[in-house]
């Protein structure tokens, strides 16, 4: 890369052509690798542009697999037809049965509900009645839902979604829940009450292999890089990278970073360094995102446990006792739930004394757990 000064970007240029490709809510217009995926949820979700009640649907699969973007692709569609509603829930925001509905309600009435003063069954049937008379059908989408599980709030939430048209004939509802957890079985999670009326189609989103990831990325950079940005051997690099992840956030997050990297150096193509240092960044995507939706006292087990990694969890609980005044029962339900979700590990070992006690460790750096809690 030469260091003539007619080769470096003045003070009003960018490497951009459209930063907003690289965003996380972004819809590409095309989902490539994805035919078998997409084709089954459009056969499932199809009975709604009819006006009947959609099949339900499970989709799952490792993060950053296309399962939300797939959702949210097809929900564009359904949301031009003039007697279907579509709503997606992100159930790592709204993670009660009160919650799911209140959104609910928000994306069939257009406005929010009450913060206060409402009962959850005068809710439940606004919205249902809403449905009625304006003979929609709504198709829900429970993204995230493992977090419904964790919360102990699924089987409560789809109940209520599932037997709707018991209490409310007439009322048409069709659900889709979307779980990156592999090690839940939703099935089996929730009340038999609910699975007699929950029989999913299933679908699932596999990792993407490294041509398709290479392909994808070539696609996104072409659409948000200016042409000559991003050369071949540095794309390589970035889909190596993100192969390396399994997600592909990683590898678009990486791309952004990269070239705002570039922009610092005021360079006008993306290099090695710069891939290298915006990594460091990247690879913590997942971590960032599931930092976002922890509670105040989930954030403070973790504060705790940067100080106390690898103790027995009876001595972390003393720890975090002091700091909270929170009792054992809820600390051990914040371990199990840090423990589903990836950022600790929880594992049991023979304690010489007494007996087996479970051993909690960061499953991330420590530091990369404190600058993302700041």
């Amino acid at each position: 890369m030469s260091d003539e000064p007619e080769e470096l970007l003045s003070w009003d240029e960018t490497v951009f052509r459209d930063e907003h490709v690289f965003e996380i809510d972004y819809v590409p217009d095309a989902f490539d690798h994805r035919t078998s995926q997409l084709d089954s949820l459009k056969y499932a979700l199809r009975p709604a542009v009819r006006g009947s009640r959609p099949l339900n649907t499970m989709i799952q699969g490792p993060p950053g697999t296309g399962k939300t973007t797939a959702v949210q692709k097809l929900f564009g569609e359904l949301g031009g037809e003039a007697d279907v509603r579509t709503v997606r829930v992100n159930c790592q925001v709204d993670s009660t049965r009160y919650a799911v509905f209140s959104r609910l309600f928000e994306g069939v009435f257009d406005y929010e509900p009450p913060a206060s003063g409402i009962s959850f069954k005068k809710l439940f049937g606004q919205l249902t009645e809403r449905l009625i008379d304006d003979e929609d059908v709504l198709v829900v989408a429970l993204d995230d839902v493992n977090y419904l599980f964790y919360e102990n709030e699924a089987s409560d939430t789809l109940g209520s979604l599932l037997r709707a048209h018991e209490t409310n004939p007439g009322v048409k509802i069709g659900v889709v829940i979307v779980s990156s957890d592999l090690s839940l079985e939703p099935i089996d999670e929730i009340d038999t009450r609910v699975q007699s009326v929950f029989r999913p189609e299933e679908i699932y989103f596999p990792r993407y292999a490294v041509d398709e990831i290479r392909s994808i990325l070539r696609a996104r950079a072409d659409r948000g890089f200016h042409e000559g940005v991003l050369d071949e051997p540095e794309l390589d690099r970035v889909a190596e990278l993100t192969a390396d992840s399994g997600d592909l956030r990683v590898g678009i997050d990486l791309l952004r970073r990269a070239g705002l990297h570039a922009e610092m150096r005021a360079a006008r193509t993306i290099a090695t360094e710069d891939i290298e240092a915006a990594y460091e960044k990247s690879k913590h995507v997942h971590l960032s995102r599931s930092l976002r939706g922890l509670s105040d006292s989930e954030r403070a087990l973790l504060e705790v446990l940067v100080d106390h990694d690898g103790e027995l969890a009876g001595e972390i609980y003393d720890a975090f006792a002091a700091a909270t005044g929170l009792g054992y029962t809820r600390y051990t339900e914040l371990v199990n739930k840090l423990d589903q979700l990836g950022i600790i590990e929880a594992r049991y070992a023979d304690v010489e004394g007494r007996g087996r006690s479970r051993e909690l460790a960061l499953a991330y750096d420590s530091q990369a757990i404190v600058d993302r809690l700041d």
